[in-house]
């Protein structure tokens, strides 16, 4: 630092000195001096025209970058995200939240009145510390210059320590313009959440060894440890004859769906899942979604099944459900590790028994999983579900999937044998994180020597939560495809309705449910930047994708499908 530095120089320098490249925000008066040191840095500022869309950025490109971080140890896995005082970070709190359940690593600031100040309760005034704390693994203020590079670096060391997510650091006007003689501390190395209780794992490994047909449910915590866990949880599963399942709203591709032992996705439905869960021994990897959208009546796991659960979250470990054995560490190097022992414990002819009921269990449930978005359309011209995901799959097998599809969801998880590291979706449920976040992976995968392409996968009713994400990605010069599955109504609410209340359709007045008349979603797109077209029938799905991925800028496909 030299002579007349500011504490806002210094947050800069530290942000520069750990490896950050881009921070997405909203300005308002208090971030000014903030804003100016990252006028005269490297540092590209990403505008958001809404502060929500600055935080689903930044969850993005920190999903995406953390999955760059398992193959380069250069690569910071790290979001940076600020908003403008009070009603700034609340607007920010949808997506806070939404990065709070993929386990983003981010570091989100926010500017404050002066503290000399803030007993005159002026404008935008609140409780920035409070309001953030629910959704965030740490949430503090600087109320010191001299205390910012230790909180800074803690910021950063505790958004990045397994289990991952966001902090929020608050950063007062007058702090901010304090003269500092100091220097950004260094980050340090990170460790990992460990290999895990031996005692634990020898108790696993032999509660699995005395199962008769075991279940392994995997989680979002595996992929998000990186490939390694993934090819683990293979390891796993195929030395114990293990059937495999994804969690309920699985949103990472945590075990390679093409493999023979993985049998589907766990829906969110109680009947089905209850179905799916029924097995004398169950291992919960990774988990931390596994349970109904709505309360369900019975039990999803009976209680006299073995539950064995492990991951690198302390609080998933036995929350739901009955813990026998609890391994508490890295995801990836407990299930390497259990597969070691486990091994030397199951013999052949067990091996093969396992085996032959996984089989048995698979075609069963093949024939359901195949017809998810099939949904006959009689002689609507539009696409289904299924032929869209289809036709994506078959024009860009090899894209970087960023999903908000919501009801089309299924479609692509069930049809598209998506690869570790290809695919992160919306874990919060709330809409309006998958275009802003589709915004910042763009931005992330643009950093890679050979870039993949991004297709953002987003419902109508979601996109329309922040067209205005796009405004983003067009003026940082963004390569992104925008796929939208548009059947102009909030399909998941129509649903949910029938299976809350019963009877038919016909039944309901579906109140606020449809588009009637629908947004123009192609003008909308272009008034933000982008180019768009409208795709109107199955046939010119493929043509209107290979042109948008041919071209180097911002793609809006609005795609029409049936119900």
């Amino acid at each position: 630092m030299s002579d007349g530095d500011t504490a806002a120089d210094l947050f800069v320098d530290a942000l520069e000195s750990y490896g950050v490249d881009y921070v997405f925000g909203n300005p308002g008066t208090t971030e000014l001096p903030i804003v100016e040191a990252i006028g005269t840095s490297d540092l590209e500022y990403v505008l958001g025209l809404h502060e929500d869309i600055a935080v689903g950025m930044a969850g993005g490109y920190a999903q995406t970058r953390r999955y760059h971080a398992h193959h380069d140890d250069d690569v910071l896995p790290v979001g940076v995200a600020n908003l403008h005082i009070a009603p700034g970070l609340a607007h920010g709190l949808g997506n806070l939240y939404a990065a709070k359940l993929v386990g983003a690593p981010l570091v989100v600031t926010a500017g404050n009145h002066s503290t000399d100040f803030r007993h005159e309760e002026p404008i935008l005034s609140g409780d920035l510390v409070g309001m953030a704390e629910e959704f965030c693994k740490w949430s503090a203020e600087v109320l010191d210059a001299s205390a910012l590079p230790t909180m800074l670096r803690r910021a950063f060391r505790v958004a990045m320590t397994p289990p991952t997510g966001p902090v929020f650091l608050g950063l007062p006007l007058d702090v901010m313009l304090e003269t500092v003689d100091a220097e950004p501390e260094p980050l340090g190395p990170v460790p990992n959440a460990g290999s895990g209780d031996p005692g634990q794992l020898a108790h696993a490994a032999e509660l699995l060894a005395e199962a008769d047909n075991p279940v392994l449910v995997v989680g979002d915590h595996i992929a998000r440890s990186g490939e390694d866990a993934v090819a683990a949880a293979v390891d796993l599963a195929e030395v114990a004859g293990l059937r495999v399942h994804g969690e309920i709203l699985s949103c990472e591709v945590n075990f390679p769906t093409d493999h023979d032992q993985w049998v589907s996705y766990i829906p969110p439905d109680e009947g089905l899942a209850s179905t799916l869960l029924d097995a004398d021994t169950l291992v919960f990897a990774g988990c931390s979604t596994n349970t109904t959208l709505t309360r369900h009546e019975a039990p999803l796991v009976d209680a006299d099944a073995t539950c064995i659960h492990l991951g690198d979250d302390a609080w998933q470990l036995g929350k739901n459900e009955h813990a026998d054995a609890a391994v508490l560490g890295d995801p990836g190097l407990i299930l390497g590790e259990l597969a070691d022992r486990v091994t030397s414990l199951v013999d052949a002819e067990t091996l093969e028994s396992r085996l032959e009921h996984v089989a048995a269990v698979s075609e069963m449930v093949e024939t359901q999983v195949a017809a998810m978005g099939e949904d006959d359309g009689g002689d609507d011209p539009r696409a289904s579900k299924a032929e869209l995901v289809d036709e994506m799959e078959r024009v860009a097998s090899d894209a970087y999937i960023v999903d908000e599809g919501v009801t089309s969801k299924y479609a692509m998880l069930t049809r598209w044998d998506l690869a570790p590291e290809q695919y992160i979706s919306n874990k919060g449920g709330g809409l309006g994180y998958g275009l802003p976040a589709a915004v910042g992976a763009a931005i992330a995968e643009g950093q890679r020597e050979t870039p993949r392409d991004v297709i953002g996968f987003i419902g109508d009713g979601s996109y329309q939560y922040y067209p205005h994400a796009l405004y983003s990605a067009a003026r940082s010069e963004v390569d992104l495809t925008v796929v939208v599955s548009d059947n102009r109504n909030y399909r998941i609410l129509k649903d949910n309705t029938l299976k809350l209340m019963g009877g038919e359709e016909a039944d309901y007045a579906f109140v606020g449910m449809d588009f009637d008349p629908p947004v123009d979603l192609v003008k909308n797109a272009e008034s933000h930047g982008a180019r768009a077209r409208l795709v109107e029938t199955p046939d010119e799905i493929a043509d209107a994708l290979e042109d948008a991925l041919a071209h180097d800028g911002v793609d809006v496909l609005d795609v029409l499908v049936h119900d």
